[in-house]
């Protein structure tokens, strides 16, 4: 579908919308929150990834249009402060897939890089009833941050630049707060394993240690839709078994 607007405090958000092909549905929600490079292609194309998958997923543009240089330092203040105008975009954004009439009421997120460290200070927020959080920041003081979660899947390279003290952290933070949680740490991973970047951007990926993994890529998405057939989709397991370290979801 093209890209639509939807509501926020007073004016129009801007974001892809893909809905399931077949069916009238309705189907659970996923707000799929992109990377600092915005919302591309390649999110676009997980967006439609999802709605093949029966989830309704809406990515909203969090930088409304402008350029990322121009955005992403305030992005990520705002991502560190747990506040601002992303974060009441992110609710809008949930809130219109949950009031659609081909929407369960059901809504998930879903986030990659800077988009994973919003997906999981989303976890915690009001309506959200699972979260994926993939390579994201998580914050020093995430135990107080997550109290309260909704049911969190996590994806983490173990050759990210990041380091693993984060995929560490979360680990222990929803394990105290008994949070049900799947965090996967892939060793022969880095930053970004999950995109597979084209011409240019696939050479600096590979430089930075950002390549694409297609195996470990796999079996976190196998992962991510076992854990969202759990929590959004009517409670029935997505086909096949994921190889999370962790507490199993359920």
């Amino acid at each position: 579908m093209p890209d639509t607007d939807y509501p926020v405090d007073g004016r129009s958000g801007r974001g892809y919308l893909a809905v399931p092909p077949t069916g009238p549905g309705p189907w659970p929600g996923v707000v799929v929150i992109h990377e600092a490079f915005g919302l591309s292609d390649e999110i676009r194309k997980k967006a439609d990834e999802l709605a093949a998958h029966g989830y309704l997923a809406l990515a909203p543009d969090l930088f409304d249009g402008k350029s990322w240089i121009r955005c992403i330092r305030s992005a990520f203040l705002q991502l560190r402060a747990g506040q601002g105008p992303a974060f009441s975009a992110l609710d809008a954004a949930r809130s219109f897939l949950a009031a659609r009439p081909d929407c369960t009421g059901k809504t998930g997120v879903i986030g990659f890089c800077m988009g994973g460290g919003f997906a999981l200070l989303c976890a915690p927020r009001e309506g959200f009833d699972a979260a994926s959080v993939n390579y994201g920041e998580v914050p020093k003081d995430a135990e107080r941050v997550l109290a309260g979660a909704c049911p969190i899947v996590g994806s983490f390279g173990g050759r990210d630049r990041m380091g693993t003290a984060h995929p560490e952290r979360l680990q222990r933070a929803l394990a105290v707060l008994e949070v049900p949680h799947d965090v996967t740490v892939y060793p022969g991973s880095g930053h970004r394993f999950m995109t597979q970047s084209a011409g240019a951007g696939a050479v600096f990926a590979k430089l930075a240690g950002m390549s694409f993994q297609p195996a470990d890529a796999a079996d976190a998405w196998q992962r991510i839709y076992r854990f969202f057939g759990t929590y959004l989709a009517a409670g029935q397991p997505a086909a096949g078994q994921g190889q999370g370290q962790g507490q199993e979801p359920g």
